[in-house]
């Protein structure tokens, strides 16, 4: 907060979960790390449901953008040289030996945008998967969130997945200016998702676009707030569409 910083601050969750409320949501995900015990507290009173997510978010060797604009290909693939699955399951141990008695925990996520998409991800994921069922007595479904980068043809991780969640930005990352184009490139990939996991659930994560507050463009411009508007709405149409999109997060 602008008060304390990065320090806890339970009136400014109370806050949160208010405007939550008033604008009709009715969860959220930890993105990227467990948040205090206070606030799934006050979101076990509140009827806040909450995706719990452990602290693993860009377990990915080139996702930067020198990486990503390297048009060599020359990249050691990540989970060749990642060193991080002792520590993983110890993060994912601890988050459900805390967590696991609160009712508004309704999903697990092990991690947030990894190389999902190369190969050695399977590997890597099912075990973590599979401990964090078992670690939680009541098996509460389990997760983790991909990228553009992992299409429905390159995930390799969509199989493991109780529900299918994925953060995408057609509209401002790419196609930039041309929602129509974003939204007939979102409904495409969720159908082709569907298409392989026809019974899994999915959700999109994360989306939107980035906001000045106060600019205005009659025209729609970028960064304006009428195009935040449209965006917004350009998605809500789509997942309107989609009988199988279980919730969706901003």
């Amino acid at each position: 907060t602008p008060v304390n910083g990065r320090g806890f601050n339970q009136v400014y969750n109370v806050k949160d979960i208010a405007l939550l409320k008033w604008i009709g949501a009715n969860s959220f995900r930890t993105s990227h790390y467990p948040y205090s015990e206070e606030m799934l507290d006050l979101c076990d009173r509140e009827g806040i449901l909450i995706i719990d997510e452990a602290p693993a978010v860009g377990l990915h060797s080139h996702f930067s953008a020198t990486g990503m604009l390297d048009a060599s290909g020359d990249h050691t693939g990540t989970w060749e040289y990642m060193k991080t699955a002792k520590h993983h399951r110890d993060v994912i141990r601890g988050m459900v030996a805390r967590d696991k008695n609160h009712p508004c925990v309704i999903l697990w996520s092990v991690a947030n945008e990894p190389a999902s998409e190369e190969e050695g991800a399977k590997e890597y994921f099912e075990p973590l998967l599979n401990l964090i069922r078992q670690e939680d007595p009541q098996h509460r479904p389990a997760t983790l969130v991909t990228y553009e980068g992992s299409s429905p043809e390159k995930c390799k991780v969509a199989e493991l997945c109780d529900v299918l969640v994925i953060n995408r930005y057609r509209g401002w990352y790419d196609t930039e200016g041309n929602l129509p184009g974003a939204a007939a490139l979102l409904k495409d990939e969720l159908e082709r998702f569907h298409k392989r996991c026809p019974d899994t659930p999915i959700m999109l994560g994360e989306y939107g676009a980035d906001t000045i507050a106060g600019m205005h463009d009659i025209n729609e411009g970028l960064f304006s707030e009428e195009y935040q508007t449209a965006f917004l709405k350009a998605y809500s149409q789509v997942f309107d569409e989609l009988p199988y999109i279980t919730g969706e997060h901003i």
